[in-house]
């Protein structure tokens, strides 16, 4: 029997072996905590992160959904200044709804395209 820590890696690394981040398209990647959640844009084959964004720069104490979608807003804003418009979604093992759906969904609605 897996923990729920063990079967969210072993999703990871499935997901990350199909999921890969280049200069062109690179890689939204997505973190949640109990309280925060944070976002990253990589290119993976120079290893850098382009462009980031946290819900620990929010000032206002939101509900949980409304935080991830001001956190997909700003990534959103932050990658187009940047120059990306164009990403692959990680969701880093997280089944995709609620928070991790709420920022997906800020993000394409501020400009970028999955």
């Amino acid at each position: 029997m897996l923990t729920k820590t063990e079967r969210r890696l072993k999703i990871k690394t499935r997901v990350r072996g199909k999921i890969s981040g280049t200069k062109e398209r690179p890689r939204l990647s997505v973190y949640r905590s109990n309280k925060q959640i944070y976002a990253q844009v990589i290119d993976d084959v120079s290893g850098v992160t382009l462009a980031s964004a946290s819900s620990l720069k929010l000032e206002e104490k939101l509900p949980k959904k409304e935080m991830a979608a001001k956190v997909g807003e700003m990534i959103a804003k932050n990658a187009l200044e940047a120059g990306i418009e164009k990403v692959a979604f990680d969701r880093n093992g997280y089944l995709y709804h609620g928070r991790i759906k709420e920022l997906a969904d800020a993000a394409r609605k501020g400009g970028l395209k999955f």
